[in-house]
């Protein structure tokens, strides 16, 4: 009988999913445990079946559509590897994995997508979505007429049936950005949350998470009010001057989104540097520059390649062999980063 990947894991005490990782060299797996798995697969025998997938799927192609918004930012240019990793992969095997990229955050062309992808044939779509009523029912209504598996990633959009969500946990990451704070700041005084866009899900449970956690756990501290800069740096830098004018105590920022260059721009024409601490997302090349000269004291990564790589192949998964997701929330890991770890 041929050995499983669910054998695997549960000999090893991990995740199918670290084993699969671990196997095919497809994302962060701690070394060791990497190690442990293979050794562990090579010991019991294990052979990818991939020439009985192949076969299978010339007899029954499936197509999995793929639409991602905001590819104009650096983060989400991160994510398109994990995409095309996938879509590399599955390529091999005969999967048609169609992506669609959409500037910005454009509800109208998500859904004229949705429909082109549906009627070019796909199974299920990867959906990197924004907070939306007409989205929300495009979701419902694909699922209750064509029973369309989707899958979100990166930002979740609530109280839709789609199959499973991909990404951060958002909130907690967002507690985290605050206890770091906390440890940095050695004055009282008010901190400020900047985020991206006010109908993208994910930059307001980061926002929200941070100012709950600083008002409830870190009382020397208090929230100022989110500001949105909507992924530009140049807003950025005008909330960061702004502020910075306005309140002679202000002792912090989190720059939850993209525009980390114009807060550091804005602080560093102050005087400012140093001063007022900063923590940061994502480890793109710029923000992790920003680290490196001390412009930016933390920065909080999210596993951008499992964003985009997970999203397909659960799908694949679920198309070809009928498993579901394990969980509703496929989180992927906080990460931290200081100057020294990057």
């Amino acid at each position: 009988m041929a050995v499983t990947l669910k054998q695997i894991a549960e000999l090893a005490g991990v995740s199918r999913g670290t084993v699969d990782r671990a196997l095919y060299d497809r994302g962060r797996v701690n070394p060791e445990v990497a190690a442990h798995i293979k050794q562990i697969a090579a010991e019991l025998g294990y052979q990818p079946n991939r020439a009985g997938r192949a076969l299978a799927l010339a007899k029954n192609p499936i197509r999995i559509g793929v639409i991602i918004q905001s590819v104009e930012t650096p983060f989400i240019q991160l994510v398109l590897e994990g995409v095309h990793a996938a879509a590399d992969e599955l390529g091999e095997m005969g999967v048609h994995v169609m992506i669609r990229q959409i500037q910005s955050i454009d509800i109208p062309a998500v859904q004229r997508t949705m429909d082109e992808l549906v009627e070019a044939g796909c199974g299920g779509i990867a959906l990197l979505p924004a907070e939306s009523s007409a989205l929300r029912i495009k979701i419902r209504r694909l699922h209750e007429e064509r029973q369309l598996p989707i899958v979100t990633f990166n930002s979740d959009i609530a109280d839709t049936p789609r199959l499973c969500f991909v990404g951060l946990n958002n909130r907690l990451s967002g507690q985290t950005a605050a206890g770091l704070m906390h440890a940095i700041v050695h004055r009282p005084g008010p901190v400020l949350a900047i985020t991206g866009h006010k109908d993208k899900r994910a930059m307001q449970e980061r926002a929200n998470g941070f100012n709950e956690e600083i008002r409830t756990a870190y009382p020397s501290l208090t929230a100022l009010p989110t500001e949105y800069c909507y992924d530009d740096a140049a807003r950025a830098y005008d909330i960061t001057r702004r502020a910075a004018s306005h309140y002679s105590s202000l002792a912090g920022i989190l720059i939850c989104t993209n525009g980390q260059d114009g807060v550091c721009r804005a602080l560093a024409e102050r005087g400012l540097t140093g001063k007022i601490p900063v923590i940061g997302y994502d480890l793109t090349p710029d923000n992790c520059n920003n680290l490196r000269s001390g412009r930016v004291d933390f920065l909080l990564g999210q596993d951008s390649f499992s964003q985009g790589y997970r999203p397909i192949m659960l799908l694949f998964d679920y198309l070809f062999t009928g498993k579901a997701p394990e969980s509703e929330y496929v989180y992927t890991d906080i990460v931290i980063k200081t100057r020294y770890l990057v």
